[in-house]
């Protein structure tokens, strides 16, 4: 698939970019009066947009560390909020391994020994496949919807788009594991940024979203980078990136089981 650029947007962007002015405004008006409302149904979008019904992608993440560097290329197979499959296209040593995320339950297969191994919850904060990414950022990903209370405290702009700034505190006896979230979404519910802080609200990482393109028919950020907040974590970050990405109406339930975990559909 062929990214296009923004530039290249075609007349269905020109003609939203009418609407600007009053969205600007009616925004502007109500933001000094923002509820928690608000902030639930901005989120929401943004969640939805980002997800989206359904899609299959090609990725590659690449894990920096000071001295080292390693790329993993992945098939992933996404369907509504809460169901995942991702598995290992390269290196060749890696091929076959898979994550399937289903709810708030995690199972891993390795090929090697041929054995599928269910996520216990103490290992759900360690790395996901040695990433900046934690199991548990994979199995809880809906829970920024339901588990958190949202209110919109300012605004900023980006590429001449207003970028709302949402704090998100969980909801009392939330089983979550971060004390707070801070989140950037643009005007049309792009992701720019979601930081995680813990239990005494202080920065643990942050992920930023980069180079929003025209991706099968949306605008879309191929590109995010999660990165620890810890300056002895400095020079450590974990890069993900599109190669290719396609959104679809839905997918086979068949797909996200633990049979096709362990052959997935190529």
């Amino acid at each position: 698939m062929t990214y296009t650029s923004i530039k290249n947007a075609g007349p269905l962007m020109k003609k939203k970019t009418i609407f600007l002015p009053l969205v600007l405004f009616i925004f502007a008006v109500l933001l000094p009066h923002a509820s928690a409302q608000d902030g639930k149904t901005l989120v929401e979008a943004g969640f939805n947009y980002i997800r989206d019904k359904a899609s299959v992608s090609m990725l590659d993440m690449t894990i920096h560390r000071p001295d080292w560097k390693r790329v993993v290329t992945i098939k992933a197979w996404t369907l509504g909020e809460t169901d995942s499959l991702f598995t290992i296209i390269a290196p060749a040593k890696d091929n076959g391994n898979g994550t399937l995320k289903k709810g708030r339950e995690m199972w891993m297969y390795n090929p090697k020994v041929n054995r599928v191994i269910k996520v216990p919850p103490s290992m759900m904060s360690q790395a996901w496949l040695g990433s900046d990414f934690s199991n548990n950022d994979l199995a809880k990903s809906d829970t920024l919807i339901h588990e958190y209370t949202h209110t919109i405290t300012g605004t900023e702009t980006h590429e001449g788009k207003t970028v709302f700034l949402v704090k998100s505190i969980p909801k009392p006896q939330a089983p979550v594991v971060w004390g707070m979230q801070r989140l950037k979404i643009r005007e049309d519910y792009i992701f720019l940024e979601q930081a995680f802080y813990d239990e005494d609200f202080k920065l643990v990482k942050v992920l930023k979203f980069f180079e929003i393109q025209m991706v099968d028919g949306k605008l879309y950020p191929i590109k995010m980078i999660m990165q620890k907040a810890d300056e002895d974590e400095k020079g450590k970050y974990t890069e993900v990136e599109y190669k290719t990405l396609t959104f679809k109406d839905s997918l086979p339930a068949s797909l996200f089981t633990l049979s096709n975990l362990k052959n997935p559909r190529r």
